[in-house]
């Protein structure tokens, strides 16, 4: 398992259009993808899980990736919670 933290930046209105393109890109990967914002901890492939994390700009979370393709999947997440191209 490998670990990475990232400050997550998106505004406002783009927020909930940025989460639902956060799962499709982790069920991309055969990986497990997982977020820690605070004291929660969620599945990044399950909507209801990253929601219930309350996810907001400037937010630090930790991205774990545990898998055959763990190190891409760690990379893909991490950059796109940063910058967030939709």
């Amino acid at each position: 398992m490998i670990k990475k933290s990232v400050v997550f930046k998106c505004e406002e209105a783009l927020h909930m259009k940025a989460i639902a393109v956060l799962i499709q890109k982790a069920s991309g990967f055969r990986s497990n993808i997982w977020l820690l914002g605070g004291d929660r901890r969620a599945n990044a492939k399950s909507l209801l899980g990253v929601m219930s994390l309350g996810i907001e700009d400037g937010m630090t979370l930790e991205v774990s990736a545990e898998g055959d393709d763990e190190q891409e999947a760690l990379d893909t997440i991490t950059a796109y919670l940063a910058d967030p191209v939709l």
